[in-house]
C-alpha cells in the first residue's frame, strides 16, 4: 500500500523539473485508471453518466499529461522519468467487479482524490521555490475538480 507520507516527503525535496516530471507520470497513471474504470462500470452496466464521467477524467489527465510533456520537453530538452509513485491512484479496480460495489470504489476514488488535493496544498505551503508552489497548488485544483466530478456521480448514484 502507498504510504502518503513517504510520498510528500519525497516530493517536498524535489526540484520544479523532478516535480513536473512526476505530475506528468501521474497524469498518465491517472488517465489509465480512470479509462479501465470506464470500461468497467460499462461493461457491468452501470449508468452512462458515470461512465461518461471516468471517460472525461481519463481524458483531462491524459490531455494534462500531454501539455505538460510538452512543456517539459521544451524547457529541458528530454523526456519527463520519475521514480516516485502517483499519489491520487489507489488499488481500487481489484474491488470493482460487480455493480453493487460502485459506491465503495466511488468513495475509495473521492479519498484518493482528496488524499492527493491535501497533499499538495500541504506541499504548496512547504516550498520556498514560487515555481514549484504554483505547480504543486495547479495539482491540487485539478484534484480538487476530480474529486467534485467524482461525488456529483456518487450523488446521482443516492450516495
Amino acid at each position: 500500500m502507498l504510504d502518503v507520507d513517504d510520498v510528500i516527503e519525497r516530493l517536498q525535496k524535489l526540484s520544479y523539473e523532478e516535480a513536473l516530471a512526476y505530475w506528468i507520470a501521474s497524469e498518465l497513471e491517472e488517465a489509465e485508471f480512470y479509462r479501465k474504470l470506464a470500461e468497467r462500470a460499462k461493461n457491468l452496466g452501470l449508468p452512462e453518466s458515470l461512465v461518461e464521467t471516468f471517460l472525461r477524467l481519463s481524458e483531462d489527465s491524459e490531455r494534462h499529461a500531454v501539455e505538460l510533456r510538452g512543456e517539459f520537453k521544451a524547457s529541458f530538452g528530454r523526456e519527463p522519468s520519475t521514480e516516485i509513485p502517483p499519489l491520487e491512484v489507489l488499488p481500487v479496480l481489484d474491488r470493482f467487479e460487480r455493480a453493487d460495489q460502485v459506491k465503495g470504489v466511488l468513495e475509495t476514488a473521492m479519498e484518493s482524490e482528496l488524499i492527493a488535493m491535501n497533499a499538495y496544498k500541504a506541499l504548496a505551503e512547504k516550498v520556498g521555490d514560487e515555481r514549484l508552489r504554483e505547480l504543486y497548488l495547479k495539482l491540487a485544483d485539478v484534484e480538487r475538480g476530480h474529486y467534485e466530478a467524482l461525488k456529483r456521480e456518487y450523488e446521482r448514484l443516492g450516495g
